[in-house]
């Protein structure tokens, strides 16, 4: 026997509309995925986490500054800071830096300024083991808490390099691993028209800026006030980690 259906051209359209929805809901999804893996709010239960930036409206931005090594870039840079009124940035030290230069770490504290640890040796600790990595940074820990009075807890791994268990340690240890959305590049030794432009160009509220004081940063200290000028002039405040990471929807990646 043979059944013949008979659909309505207004039940039809309804249908396609459902369908038509259905796929573009399927396509938004698929074209969303690396965006939906990469970026996750702080939650422990998705594993271990760096932050990057915060989802925010509010035009706040964090300039961070890595210090590992030399010593005539950090004291231009604080100047710079001190002379345009900012005093709300958040420095990530390495350990043997700091031994080697109390006097800079003591004006950093002095100045106000947030400090964060950058870990002991500069080396990528994705490639050490999980004692050697608990190492590094229980060690600077150390140094840097005898140094300043206050234990760091933010950390920066020097490089940027990590993995899962680096970020666990890390995170068993008390620290928050920080990141950055916006590379100023500076490292690389760029003229300072570079720099500012691959800041500005970048920077939007909830930013996190990497930036650096140790000596490869030979322009930084130049590109720093037309930075600070420009982003004031859009509207930008200058916070710290900490405070932009505090009760915000935080942007993190989670590494598998």
């Amino acid at each position: 026997m043979k059944f013949i259906y008979v659909v309505s051209a207004q039940r039809l359209k309804q249908i396609l509309i459902i369908a038509a929805a259905i796929l573009l809901t399927a396509g938004i999804g698929y074209a969303e995925r690396d965006t939906i893996a990469a970026f996750s709010s702080n939650s422990n239960k998705q594993g271990p986490q760096a932050i990057y930036k915060v989802d925010t409206k509010d035009k706040k931005i964090a300039l961070t500054f890595d210090i590992s090594w030399g010593e005539t870039r950090a004291l231009p840079i604080l100047d710079v800071l001190k002379e345009k009124n900012v005093n709300k940035a958040t420095l990530f030290l390495s350990s043997p830096w700091s031994q080697r230069h109390p006097e800079i770490v003591k004006r950093i504290k002095e100045d106000g300024l947030e400090i964060g640890s950058h870990g002991h040796k500069h080396d990528n600790y994705s490639k050490y083991t999980d004692e050697e990595i608990r190492t590094q940074i229980t060690k600077a820990d150390s140094i840097l808490t005898e140094m300043t009075g206050k234990k760091p807890t933010l950390l920066r791994m020097p490089n940027g390099d990590f993995d899962k268990r680096v970020l666990e340690i890390a995170n068993r240890l008390g620290y928050t691993v920080v990141q950055w959305d916006t590379d100023s590049k500076d490292w690389i030794e760029p003229k300072k028209d570079v720099i500012v432009q691959n800041v500005l160009s970048k920077a939007h509220p909830g930013d996190i800026v990497l930036l650096h004081a140790s000596d490869s940063a030979k322009e930084t200290h130049l590109a720093l006030p037309i930075i600070i000028d420009q982003l004031r002039k859009q509207g930008y405040e200058f916070v710290t980690v900490s405070e932009l990471i505090a009760g915000t929807n935080i942007q993190s990646k989670e590494i598998n």
